[in-house]
């Protein structure tokens, strides 16, 4: 899942300022970690408050891009979306266990691992009043595959489903708005009363994890709802909450109970939802979040935010012991080359051996705030391999190296590169600054673009795929496996479409990789595939299909009257929406 947004903490300085030790440790489990700071933190596993009642007020800067739940792939956005308005056939406990959610149970395996079945639950509505069926679960799958209109959200469904591909390794299944293929479609996902089955391709261990709400991209959808591309913002309910009125894009909505909602049909500690009314307020800068939580006056006391402390208040944030917290975040950033025009891998290879990671941590606000990264997958997260910096630079980066290389490659020096990044703040900005300053010593001339709107849905358009040479990413395991990592990232098969480049934002393309990918998920012995991830990843560093950056930590407030407060592995290290509620 991708990142909405850089992120800002604290560690090293938290015995100065008396933040609980605990705050400088890790403690990840799968694709995120519980919160290990405050008093005021709850992964989910102790005891809860479970008064209901009152509103709670979320505040943030970034808008949401996606609440269509197969176009969401965000991590903040998933995590609330699943906790709030829409439920899938499985779902992640708060430490990332596996329970069933519309289905009776997590899923029943055959054939290898190739076809899995899931039994639905009688009592789940829809907001209307109107039973979640069968139809609308392979309904909402199909909406997949319809990748000219619904974009931005993941390809497993594509990836995963036995559905033929066409020359250019694009579906022949095209989504139910042409309906082309649909006869394939059908073969492939069966309803038989309230029973749904997939047939897959290829062996698929962990798919019951695919269709938990880590990802939302098979929750069900009801076809009378479906408005295509305009269905982003409108949200249609299963889960307790529904929208009151209209979401207004780069300003927020407020969500209410959904009277048709009955926690009965629900995994106990799931959905707790205990404020009667959440209001979600957009547009707001990190200093105006962070002046009212500080202040800690009227509703912000009742405030919670997705955002990070920006440098300026960290001493502040961190002095406030039963309100912050500083859980470790379950996103590796990093740099991807575009594979339309760096089309020369010595270049590309000039460019990952120049990067200054020690700069761009400096920037950052220090060692004690993020560490270097090699590769592209969590040291947590399985299918992990340590292999290094692939080229043998330091951490500082090696501009001599670069510049040999450059000139090895016969281009012209300065070589003009354009650098496009989730800009808008003082800390993203200082940190482009610093790659800037190290690619110019090696060689390059550096054009830098911090995008301040959205983000994502920019770097995927195909129109831009001849501007940006260079982009920044985050990018986090759906599920404790990097087998949601290299594939999503990186099978061109799965990132085809005229209007988005899927999750692969340089562009990558290689049957090599494609082939690797098909390997592993072949593999029925689980050691041996968990390596052969780890072989992919350090591959696709050495072809510089990604340049590896850093994984850093959150430093967050909330109000006073939040209570139950806490992140986790399941709410992807944003404020667990599930299970906070408020006070007085």
């Amino acid at each position: 899942m991708t990142s909405l947004n850089r992120r800002v903490a604290v560690c090293a300085i938290g015995v100065a300022l008396a933040v609980t030790a605990t705050a400088c440790s890790s403690s990840k489990k799968g694709g995120g970690n519980s919160n290990q700071s405050g008093s005021a933190s709850n992964s989910g596993t102790g005891a809860l408050n479970t008064t209901k009642g009152g509103t709670l007020y979320y505040l943030t800067k970034r808008p949401v891009e996606h609440w269509d739940p197969q176009r969401t792939y965000i991590g903040r956005d998933l995590a609330d979306a699943s906790r709030l308005f829409y439920r899938t056939l499985t779902q992640l406990k708060p430490d990332n266990t596996l329970v069933p959610d519309l289905a009776t149970d997590t899923g029943k395996a055959s054939d290898g691992n190739k076809t899995w079945t899931f039994t639905l639950k009688s009592g789940p509505k829809w907001q209307d009043g109107s039973p979640v069926t069968c139809a609308d679960i392979k309904y909402g799958v199909s909406r997949t595959f319809a990748v000219n209109t619904i974009t931005g959200g993941p390809n497993y469904a594509i990836q995963f489903l036995d559905i033929p591909s066409k020359p250019d390794g694009s579906s022949q299944y095209e989504g139910p708005y042409t309906k082309k293929g649909q006869a394939l479609y059908d073969k492939a996902v069966t309803c038989s009363g309230s029973t749904i089955t997939f047939h897959l391709k290829k062996p698929v261990g962990d798919f019951n994890y695919a269709v938990s709400g880590a990802l939302s991209a098979f929750a069900p959808f009801k076809a009378s709802q479906d408005k295509a591309a305009q269905s982003n913002y409108q949200i249609f309910s299963d889960g307790p909450y529904m929208l009151q009125g209209t979401w207004q894009e780069g300003k927020g909505g407020t969500f209410v109970r959904n009277p048709q909602y009955d926690a009965s049909t629900d995994t106990p500690g799931i959905r707790l939802a205990l404020p009667d009314k959440i209001v979600w307020t957009e547009g707001l800068t990190d200093e105006t979040i962070f002046d009212r939580l500080l202040k800690d006056q009227g509703t912000d006391q009742f405030a919670v935010t997705d955002r990070s402390a920006p440098p300026a208040y960290q001493v502040r944030v961190a002095a406030e012991k039963s309100r912050v917290t500083n859980p470790d975040t379950p996103f590796v950033d990093y740099l991807l080359p575009n594979f339309k025009k760096l089309t020369n891998p010595l270049v590309r290879q000039a460019l990952a051996v120049a990067v200054d990671k020690t700069s761009w941590i400096t920037a950052y606000g220090g060692p004690a705030l993020a560490k270097p990264a090699n590769s592209i997958i969590l040291p947590t997260v399985t299918g992990y391999k340590d292999f290094g910096n692939v080229f043998g630079a330091p951490d500082s980066g090696d501009p001599a190296k670069a510049k040999a290389l450059l000139q090895q490659a016969g281009v012209p020096t300065p070589y003009p590169i354009h650098f496009t990044y989730n800009g808008g703040t003082p800390t993203t900005d200082a940190e482009a600054s610093s790659m800037k300053q190290a690619w110019e010593k090696a060689g390059f001339k550096v054009t830098l673009e911090g995008l301040t709107d959205t983000y994502y849905d920019v770097i995927q358009n195909p129109s831009n795929n001849q501007k940006y040479d260079v982009t920044w990413a985050g990018w986090g395991a759906d599920w404790p496996n990097a087998s949601t990592v290299v594939p999503p990232l990186f099978d061109s098969r799965v990132n085809l479409s005229t209007s988005s480049n899927g999750q692969d934002y340089g562009w990558y393309a290689s049957n090599t990789t494609n082939s690797a990918i098909d390997a592993a998920y072949n593999e029925q012995d689980t050691s041996k595939r968990n390596a052969m991830w780890g072989d992919l990843s350090e591959t696709l560093a050495k072809d510089v299909a990604y340049i590896p950056l850093d994984i850093e930590k959150f430093l967050r407030l909330h109000g006073s009257k939040v209570t139950n407060y806490g992140e986790n592995a399941a709410s992807n290290g944003y404020p667990a929406i599930g299970q906070i509620g408020v006070s007085g």
